[in-house]
């Protein structure tokens, strides 16, 4: 799986490329000149990171994603679950719920999930 680890100000400013897109490049330096307080190159340096790692891309200065909002944190969150519970989803689960108790309807959301998605 391709890492798509950000800094928090990359998350950030990815955040509002979502929020904003298609962008022109030049609008989106002006949103985080008066937003984040970044100069022209801050900006460009940052896109072009993000470009790099197949996040967005850049053409005819229109900022657009080539990996949307869900799809970037579903990496990440597929990502940690590897990292931290060597990729067992009941072990996430029990770490998440920690000793809870889940309501009715979360629990009947879950099961519907484990159905929809049996193998």
């Amino acid at each position: 799986m391709k890492e798509y680890k950000l800094a928090q100000s990359e998350t950030r400013f990815a955040e509002m490329i979502w929020r904003h897109e298609p962008i022109g490049s030049g609008e989106l330096v002006k949103l985080c000149e008066k937003e984040m307080e970044w100069k022209k190159s801050t900006t460009y340096t940052v896109l072009k990171n993000l470009c790099e790692k197949g996040i967005f891309q850049n053409q005819n200065a229109v900022v657009t994603s080539l990996l949307k909002k869900d799809e970037f944190y579903a990496k990440q969150t597929r990502r940690f679950v590897e990292d931290t519970f060597g990729g067992s989803l009941p072990k996430f689960l029990t770490a998440f719920i920690g000793g809870k108790k889940l309501s009715d309807r979360q629990a009947e959301e879950l099961k519907k999930l484990i159905d929809e998605n049996r193998g």
